[in-house]
């Protein structure tokens, strides 16, 4: 009989090979605190590394104030031929739909520190550009606010 087999022909689990994985890495599912965690990449930050980990907190604070940049931003003038704005705004749309489904799976990481990371990327980045705060004029009922919708997550 197969060494993987058991006597009713299930497989085994197969042994951990401690050779190649010299830590554990354990997978939360709830919030912890702390600097060993994995975010977004396997490894990454890395493993009892404090300046790797302010990196990660930083890349994720980064990658929530963009989304919120991108969500904001008007940049396509009004003149512009339909089909080149409706690329550009396409465009626009897939990279900030692609930086918050980055910065979801970093707060997936049940880290606390990524998840207020995320938190206050995306909190700075509205007061800045989606805010009153540094606001010329006052926008009117029928100003455009943004090239791109709404996310409906309000992510």
């Amino acid at each position: 009989m197969n060494d993987a087999m058991n006597m009713h022909g299930v497989m085994a689990p197969p042994a951990p090979d401690a050779a190649v994985n010299n830590h554990h890495m354990m997978m939360h599912m709830t919030f912890f605190w702390g600097k060993n965690a994995e975010i977004l990449f396997s490894g990454w930050p890395g493993y009892n590394n404090i300046g790797m980990y302010v990196f990660a907190l930083f890349v994720v604070f980064l990658l929530a104030f963009f989304v919120e940049w991108l969500s904001h931003s008007n940049y396509i003038k009004e003149s512009a031929n339909h089909v080149t704005a409706g690329l550009i705004q396409t465009a626009l749309y897939g990279i900030r739909i692609g930086l918050a489904y980055l910065v979801m799976l970093s707060v997936m990481s049940f880290n606390g520190g990524i998840f207020l990371a995320a938190i206050s990327g995306h909190t700075l980045g509205f007061l800045v550009f989606g805010s009153r705060v540094f606001k010329k004029s006052p926008l009117t009922a029928y100003a455009k606010a943004s090239d791109l919708p709404s996310m409906p997550c309000n992510c």
